[in-house]
């Protein structure tokens, strides 16, 4: 389907040409197939908990947090090496590793027979998330034209909440009767704690030979093309996304903000006051995404649900819920996104998840359990969902130029996953130190902090090409 460029309300810039919007979705949803493998790796562990820990005889806090969050280590390995080999060898050829990745550490963790072996190929599948958190945004980003970047970059997170949501559904399927014993030595003595939970790792294999696949026949990057030299390249798939009088417009516009920047990427480089503000931004933004506590209700749905009176079964099933609202407040994101804007969805999110965790603490505080804390959690996701879970991807993926975009994208994705790995490793330590209570009161504080940090520093990116946003904060010409 063919349709003119145009503006779309909101003061959305009118691009020349007519857009392929077929072929956009196309070649954006099979790289977003890559978040639908990142949030089932992401979030099969929360399932599969109980029975590994019983199948491997885990008792303490340390060992419990260290196999939830050993695959970070691979997260944060993994978008260092994206930044580099992104901007060096292009986007495309990261989407084929990550699939590579995905599929055979998804087989070789789940039929693991030590618990060392279980963790080394938990951080390769960490590797993959890393570099898939890096390139499939950035690509999306790069393909995309302005008025509909925030839905196609969203999109991404639409299919990582997808597979959270498969994951919750496949643990929930092949968990069985397993749900029914109470100790460790009754779970692992059932099929789930025996096998059952080796085919929650494994069943993402399918979908990762899928993504491989697929991805063999995705164009490169024409922005990335633009930057390599190799101008006819990149005209060739802009007239694919578009047509020829788009491609030309397109790729004038690249050429032009190339020829006033470096191509080169350095280090020195991100050290200039412009580009240090905005690389500080978008650290921020990163830690803020994590340190809002949500993922902790992913990972940890077993000790926070447990602690408000279910049992195994009850949580399994509260899992599967959780899952279902992440999606629908997704889709919800998705629709207002390049509407309502990136800077209003993430201000309503982070203060409204402040108000929430701290009613969280007060429940727990107070000891009401049951479906009023059911109701708390679902809450802070389908605000999450709708906000920072989406939206801070959209903004990494805008806000940086793009002779640096992979170098200061794989910066701030790292910067996520010591975050990510700091709160989830850190979370079995804090509820025993301070209480439910106490450690949701701590995420409150952090999302009312990120609430004024946004507010003071966060512009509004939608409707703007990416050569626009250089220009609005002022990494152009050499800044």
């Amino acid at each position: 389907m063919a349709v003119i460029m145009g503006g779309s309300g909101g003061g959305d810039p009118v691009t020349p040409g007519r857009l392929n919007i077929g072929y956009i979705w196309v070649i954006s949803a099979i790289a977003a197939l890559g978040g639908l493998l990142f949030g089932y790796d992401w979030v099969v562990v929360g399932g599969a908990k109980p029975f590994y820990e019983a199948y491997f005889g885990l008792t303490s806090e340390v060992l419990v947090g260290w196999a939830n969050s050993c695959a970070l280590l691979g997260c944060l390995a993994g978008s260092i090496l994206a930044g580099f080999m992104s901007d060096r060898f292009g986007r495309k050829p990261l989407l084929i590793l990550s699939a590579i990745l995905f599929a055979s550490s998804s087989i070789l963790t789940g039929w693991a027979t030590s618990f060392d072996a279980f963790i080394i190929w938990r951080i390769v599948g960490g590797v993959a998330i890393g570099v898939v958190s890096n390139v499939s945004p950035t690509y999306i980003a790069e393909i995309s034209p302005p008025a509909w970047r925030g839905r196609l970059v969203t999109l991404n997170q639409l299919t990582l909440v997808v597979g959270i949501l498969a994951a919750q559904i496949v643990n929930l399927l092949i968990a069985g009767s397993g749900t029914e014993a109470t100790s460790h030595e009754a779970i692992r003595a059932t099929w789930a704690g025996e096998y059952g939970w080796r085919w929650m790792f494994t069943a993402v294999a399918v979908p990762s030979i899928v993504f491989l696949v697929c991805a063999l026949f995705v164009p490169e990057s024409p922005r990335w093309l633009v930057k390599a030299g190799a101008i006819d390249k990149a005209k060739a798939v802009f007239a694919r996304i578009g047509d020829d009088t788009y491609a030309q417009a397109q790729v004038n516009d690249a050429v032009h903000n190339l020829s006033q920047n470096s191509a080169r990427v350095s280090w020195r480089e991100l050290f200039r006051p412009a580009l240090l503000a905005v690389l500080m931004m978008g650290i921020g933004l990163a830690v803020l995404q994590q340190w809002s506590g949500t993922n902790v209700i992913f990972n940890y749905a077993e000790e926070i649900y447990r602690g408000a009176g279910y049992d195994l079964s009850g949580i399994m099933f509260n899992i599967v819920i959780t899952g279902a609202i992440n999606l629908i407040f997704t889709l919800v994101a998705t629709a207002f996104v390049d509407r309502a804007g990136r800077r209003a969805l993430m201000l309503w999110g982070a203060g409204g998840m402040a108000l929430i965790h701290g009613c969280l603490g007060l429940a727990f505080f107070m000891n009401i359990t049951g479906v009023v804390v059911l109701g708390l959690t679902l809450a802070v996701i389908a605000l999450y969902a709708m906000s920072l879970a989406p939206i801070t991807w959209v903004l990494l993926s805008e806000i940086f130029p793009t002779r640096i975009r992979g170098l200061a994208m794989s910066i701030s994705v790292s910067a996520l996953w010591i975050a990510c790995f700091a709160v989830t490793f850190t979370f079995p330590i804090m509820n025993a130190a301070l209480g439910a209570s106490g450690t949701f009161w701590c995420y409150g504080l952090i999302c009312l902090f990120g609430f004024f940090l946004i507010r003071k520093f966060v512009p509004e990116t939608k409707g703007r090409s990416l050569e626009e946003i250089e220009a609005q904060l002022g990494v152009s010409k050499g800044a």
